[in-house]
């Protein structure tokens, strides 16, 4: 993986996260350029700094933006929108929860993503699911010269990403390329459902999930017969455990197998593998509801997938990188070990050879993700040709 910041991992995933889903290199080095003392400091120390260089990263494309819309320049506009949306994404994950400026900067990014959608003409509508006497809200994208009917694959956030985030990885076009609709989905412990409905993260996954079934169902656009699931990160656990308890799911696949996420904590604790996020503990505790690193390893107690996976019936992919420095690569083998009664079950495992060698691979997501993509249109009826 290319690391900007050779002794901070987790400084240089946000990086990997922001040239890999739409950033610009050069805008991108501009605001990192003056980090690298901070960075050096480790994880937690100096990530107030980096909100201070993102922001102002961002700021600066709105000021192009706002310029080009004067003159009627609406796709240039557009475009300018979404990075300084992205770099204020970015900037927020980094942030300890609580920090003062976290949420302002979080509306301020959905809203600028949303002038992206309409100015530059991007293929995504926003939806809302009911759920919780609220709602779960989405990004839909529709398939491209698909039947009336068309497949889809329902895209679960991982730990700490949102709809946006994936919607602008190479994930928000390739399914449309072959004839696979797509919904991104900030499920609770995720996005809006976190930040602004107060949802955390629940590990019987398939409450919510059921109901995006439901809504998905409801559509005259959507073939109800071919709805997959595909989990990235966390979502390795999230979206197995959905297809196991929600039988309406026509097939799943793992960007990342999160099979023990209760022994991945453990380890953590005993300070082994990375961290995705600065201020770990703090974020877990967060996404949970949890009062304390207690209360957070009560729930996260049954946060694993043994015992589950005998109850998927429906073809399953599972995918990993054998350098993930989150996720230990032996889990991706014991999720594939256990899924005995799915009549298709593969196991993709990426090497440096095709690359996407890291977490969900962020490092390379081109060619893995190709392979993910068609894995999907082969199963569910789309194309790849």
């Amino acid at each position: 993986m290319f690391e900007y910041f050779p002794t901070n991992y987790v400084w240089s995933l946000s990086v990997m996260i922001a040239l890999t889903h739409g950033g610009n290199v050069g805008e991108v080095d501009e605001m990192c350029a003056s980090l690298r003392d901070a960075a050096a400091g480790g994880d937690d120390p100096g990530t107030e700094a980096f909100f201070t260089a993102w922001t102002a990263g961002g700021d600066r494309l709105i000021e192009l933006a706002e310029e080009n819309l004067a003159k009627g320049r609406k796709i240039s506009a557009g475009e300018q929108f979404g990075r300084a949306a992205l770099y204020y994404a970015i900037a927020e994950r980094m942030q300890a929860h609580g920090f003062e400026k976290r949420l302002e900067m979080y509306r301020q990014s959905l809203a600028l993503f949303a002038k992206e959608r309409e100015l530059a003409g991007i293929n995504c509508e926003r939806i809302e699911i009911p759920y919780g006497g609220a709602y779960l809200a989405g990004l839909f994208v529709r398939a491209e010269n698909a039947p009336p009917r068309a497949p889809i694959v329902v895209v679960m956030n991982g730990l700490d990403s949102t709809k946006e985030i994936l919607q602008r990885s190479i994930m928000g076009t390739m399914f449309a390329k072959r004839g696979l609709s797509a919904l991104f989905i900030d499920q609770p412990g995720t996005g809006e459902a976190l930040r602004l409905q107060n949802f955390p993260a629940v590990p019987n996954t398939e409450i919510w999930a059921s109901k995006i079934v439901d809504y998905l169902q409801s559509r005259e656009d959507i073939d109800p017969a071919r709805i997959g699931a595909l989990g990235v990160s966390l979502g390795g656990y999230y979206c197995p455990r959905a297809v196991a308890f929600e039988p309406r799911f026509a097939c799943g696949a793992v960007w990342g197998a999160n099979h023990d996420w209760r022994a991945v904590q453990q380890a953590r604790l005993r300070r082994e593998g990375e961290n995705p996020v600065p201020h770990y503990w703090k974020h877990v505790e967060w996404v949970f509801g949890a009062k304390d690193k207690g209360d957070f390893f009560t729930k996260a107690e049954t946060m694993h997938l043994d015992g589950v996976l005998d109850r998927i019936k429906v073809p399953f992919l599972v995918t990993h990188g054998e350098n993930d420095r989150q996720i230990p690569l032996k889990y991706a083998h014991q999720t594939y070990e256990q899924l005995v009664n799915s009549p298709q079950r593969d196991l993709v495992i990426f090497t440096m050879r095709e690359g996407g060698v890291e977490h969900s691979s962020l490092d390379n997501p081109n060619n893995a993700g190709a392979i993910i993509a068609d894995w999907l249109a082969e199963i569910l009826g789309g194309h790849t040709a």
